[in-house]
């Protein structure tokens, strides 16, 4: 019994020496994850807090290079190749650093991720692109320095950063057509179905492709479809529309509408409402 109290008091004294104090980080780490098109997208960075202080002109000098963000480097990723500041860049990661300015920022994608902040020597040949944006101020205070993907389209987005009272967006472009294509050429040269057919032409409607090629997918594949859904019927009916077949829209319009009442859904409901009196249907 005295051996059993000797080791465990040992073992309680040997959990006090490996103790330690843990407390909140200053400025919090942060992960974004965002698919743009068909290209998935990583931001990791830490967030720094205004903290009653002057941030821009004041803790972060106009004119001087940041590291756009706390402790290690903030670093973007992209699975495919991406156009920054006119300049293309391959797949990979990179840091993010900016050089804010009154008005005008510039922001640098650097190949070099393994700085912990600023690298001491700059070494110009490591920036892959640089692209010049203008901030905006801000009516209110932003707390906590926030790094974000928005403005999102097939093939594009900004890079949204926004501290204390200032925003900038950072527009980039991705391959999401050139890969769609491909991606249709393979399908459609393939074993086709009804929905590669329909996702092909419903593509080509978003992106305001060949308005003829795209009803002769879509029309194989509701011709393939036993019974085609108020939501296919829906986006058959904006092609024809887009052709200028205004009948033809009006009536693939009304059975879309048929078909979305029986669904009980309100939103298609109203988008082929809308859609016929603007076409003018009776």
């Amino acid at each position: 019994m005295k051996k059993l109290i000797t080791i465990t008091m040992v073992l309680a004294f040997a959990l006090c020496l490996n103790a330690q104090v843990t407390t909140p980080q200053p400025s919090p780490f942060s992960k974004v994850e965002q698919k743009v098109g068909l290209t998935d997208i990583t931001i990791e960075y830490s967030r720094p807090g205004v903290k009653d202080r002057k941030i821009f002109g004041g803790l972060e000098a106009y004119g001087k290079i940041w590291r756009t963000g706390a402790n290690k480097n903030t670093t973007i990723t992209f699975s495919d190749p991406v156009t920054i500041g006119g300049s293309k860049i391959a797949a990979g990661s990179y840091a993010i650093f900016t050089k804010p300015g009154e008005s005008l920022w510039e922001v640098y994608l650097y190949s070099d991720t393994n700085n912990w902040g600023v690298p001491k020597e700059w070494d110009e040949s490591k920036v892959v692109a640089i692209a010049k944006v203008q901030s905006h101020k801000l009516p209110f205070n932003v707390e906590t320095m926030s790094i974000d993907i928005n403005n999102i389209r097939n093939g594009s987005a900004t890079i949204d950063i926004i501290w204390a009272d200032t925003y900038l967006a950072v527009p980039f472009t991705v391959p999401t057509d050139d890969k769609v294509l491909a991606s249709i050429n393979d399908a459609l040269n393939g074993s086709p179905t009804a929905q590669d057919y329909y996702a092909a032409a419903v593509y080509y409607l978003q992106e305001g492709k060949d308005m003829k090629q795209a009803k002769e997918w879509m029309d194989k594949s509701i011709s393939m479809t036993e019974k085609p859904e108020f939501w296919q019927l829906r986006q058959q009916s904006l092609i024809y529309a887009k052709l200028g077949d205004t009948d033809g829209a009006i009536a693939i319009a009304k059975k879309s509408l048929a078909g979305a009442k029986a669904a009980g859904n309100d939103q298609y409901v109203k988008f082929n409402e809308d859609s016929l009196k603007e076409w003018g249907a009776n």
